[in-house]
C-alpha cells in the first residue's frame, strides 16, 4: 500500500497534560473541527481506492442513520469554502483539483471522497450512543463491521483504559453535548508499519512490537453534536510521521511519558 507521510506531528498529546489523560476533552475554536494539511492529496488518493477496492470494509450505514448521514453532509459542505474547496451546483472541487459529485442518496462515500477525516456516526438509542454509520477509511487497530451497532461501552470493551470510570464520563459528555460547542481530542499510537489502513479484529491478539516502533500515529477527534436529528459525529483526522521526525521537544517529552505502543 502507498506510504503517505506527514512533515511533522502538528499536536503531541502527551506532551500537553490537558490531553495526557483520558478523556483529555477540549473546546474546538472557531469552528477548527476540519482541516487540509501537507499530507491531502496522498490521503484523498488512497480514500479512493480503499473505497473502490474495499467499499464494505470502509462504510456502513444503518438505514434510520440516512437522515444524520445526509445532515453531516450538508454541514460538512457548508464548512468547506473557508478550507480552499469550490462548491458549485452538482459538485465540489477539492484544493487538489480534483472535482467529486454531490450524491445525497450516498452521504457518507460522498464524504469519504471530499475529505481526509473518516466520519463516525452515533445516534442515542437506549441509554448509549450507538455507531450507526460511518466512513471509516483509516482504522487504527479495529474493523467498523465488529462495532457497527454497538453501543459506546460495546464499542470499547477490549480497551483496558475504558473502564468502569471512564466508561460513564464519556456518556454523560454525550448526553451534554452542545450542538453551538464542538469538542476535541488526540491520541498517539506507535506502529512498526506506515498502513493507514490498519483493520484488526477483536479476536486477533495484538502483536507487541519489536524495539521502538517505526512510525507515530496520532488522531485527532473531533466530536460534533447535529442539531435537527441530534446525532454526535465523531470526526477522525489521522496524522502518520516516522519516529525521527518529532521535534526535539517532542521526543524528549515522549520519553517520559510513553504511548501505547501498537503491533504493525
Amino acid at each position: 500500500m502507498t506510504m503517505v507521510l506527514h512533515d511533522k506531528l502538528p499536536f503531541a498529546p502527551w506532551a500537553d497534560a490537558r490531553t495526557r489523560r483520558l478523556p483529555g476533552i477540549l473546546p474546538v475554536e472557531g469552528g477548527d473541527w476540519l482541516r487540509v494539511d501537507e499530507a491531502f492529496a496522498g490521503q484523498m488518493a488512497l480514500r479512493a481506492a480503499l473505497i473502490a477496492e474495499n467499499p464494505g470494509l470502509v462504510h456502513a450505514m444503518d438505514e434510520e442513520a440516512r437522515p444524520a448521514a445526509v445532515e453531516l453532509l450538508d454541514r460538512v459542505l457548508r464548512d468547506l469554502p473557508g478550507l480552499g474547496y469550490q462548491i458549485g451546483s452538482a459538485g465540489v472541487l477539492r484544493p487538489d483539483g480534483v472535482s467529486v459529485a454531490i450524491d445525497r442518496d450516498r452521504p457518507l462515500l460522498t464524504l469519504g471522497h471530499l475529505c481526509q477525516n473518516d466520519f463516525c456516526l452515533l445516534e442515542k438509542r437506549g441509554a448509549e450512543h450507538v455507531l450507526t454509520g460511518a466512513i471509516l477509511c483509516f482504522p487504527a487497530s479495529w474493523t467498523l463491521a465488529e462495532k457497527m451497532l454497538r453501543p459506546l461501552t460495546g464499542i470499547h470493551g477490549n480497551i483496558p483504559v475504558y473502564d468502569d470510570s471512564v466508561a460513564p464520563r464519556v456518556q454523560r459528555l454525550f448526553d451534554a453535548m452542545r450542538v453551538e460547542q464542538p469538542l476535541w481530542r488526540a491520541n498517539a499510537l506507535h506502529y512498526e508499519d506506515a498502513d493507514l489502513f490498519h483493520p484488526r479484529s477483536e479476536a486477533e491478539p495484538r502483536r507487541k512490537p519489536q524495539g521502538l516502533g517505526g512510525f507515530i500515529r496520532s488522531e485527532r477527534q473531533c466530536f460534533v453534536k447535529l442539531p435537527e436529528t441530534g446525532a454526535v459525529v465523531f470526526s477522525i483526522h489521522t496524522c502518520l510521521i516516522r519516529d525521527e521526525s518529532l521535534t526535539a521537544e517532542q521526543a524528549a517529552t515522549l520519553a517520559e511519558f510513553p504511548i501505547h505502543r501498537a503491533g504493525g
